[in-house]
Parts: structure tokens; C-alpha cells; sequence
């Protein structure tokens, strides 16, 4: 079902087979399900937070209040972020809206980097654009929101 995750791992055997090492971030690893409207997912979910007893803090934006959903007739969903509570690292996002696959791109390259919510939410966004979601749940995990 993750052929990109299979691809990563074939990449790492070869290195591993030709340097002696390889490497994959199975964190970083974003999860898509194609529907109407897409689910996505990258890093930690809340339960396993909350099962590891990792401290943490939960920002989400709504599909309904971005200009681009909204010229696209596509309001239906919202992103999640959630941060390490002392450091600001993201740890997991999650998110069910339009394109929102491609968006969480972002947010798997902010995992691998161990990028913070504030890295992302200072990050500048197209405007409009899905991808301001991101930066909006990210504002909101940083406890800096801009619009609520």
C-alpha cells in the first residue's frame, strides 16, 4: 500500500550494499488514503503520545476558514500538528481535506528535518493555498495563531 515507502527502503539496501549503511525515517513516512476527501497522516498519532507518555501540544486550522478551499468548494476537513510540549518539535500530523496528501508533504520533510511548529509556522506560505492550513496548525501548535 506504501510503494514510496518501499522505494525508501529500496534505496537504503542498496546503500547499505554499496557503503555499508542505509537509512529510513520510518517516522517521516506520510500515509495517504485517496478518498473523497483525502486522509493523511505523517509521524506519531495522539494515542501513541499519550501510550509513550510523551509530553505534547495540538494545533489545527480548519479547511473552512482557507481562501483557497474555499474558492474550490472544498471546506470539508482540517490538519493537525502536534508538537513536543517542551521542545516544539513537530512529532505527528494529521489531516482529512482536499489534496491533503500533497500538503502533508511538507509536514513529512519538517518530521525528517525534526523542524519545530514554529519553523513551519514562521516558514512563508503562498497565499492562497492549502498549504497555509499547515502553516496555520502549526501557528496554533506554536500557540501563535494568526486566524481562528
Amino acid at each position: 500500500m506504501l510503494a514510496h515507502k518501499a522505494s525508501e527502503e529500496g534505496i537504503a539496501a542498496v546503500e547499505h550494499m554499496a557503503r555499508g549503511f542505509g537509512h529510513v525515517d520510518y517516522q517521516a513516512i506520510p500515509s495517504v488514503v485517496y478518498t473523497h476527501p483525502e486522509i493523511a497522516a505523517v509521524g506519531y498519532t495522539e494515542e501513541e503520545l499519550k501510550e509513550k507518555g510523551i509530553p505534547y501540544k495540538v494545533g489545527k486550522f480548519p479547511y473552512s476558514a482557507s481562501g483557497r478551499a474555499r474558492a474550490m468548494g472544498e471546506t470539508e476537513g482540517f490538519i493537525k500538528v502536534l508538537a513536543h510540549a517542551k521542545t516544539d518539535r513537530i512529532l505527528g500530523v494529521h489531516g482529512i481535506g482536499a489534496r491533503v496528501g500533497d500538503v502533508l508533504a511538507e509536514a513529512a520533510l519538517a518530521l525528517f528535518f525534526k523542524a519545530s511548529a514554529e519553523d513551519v509556522g514562521r516558514a512563508p506560505h503562498a497565499h492562497p493555498s492549502l498549504s497555509e492550513i499547515l502553516k496555520e496548525a502549526a501557528l496554533a501548535a506554536w500557540e501563535r495563531p494568526i486566524h481562528l
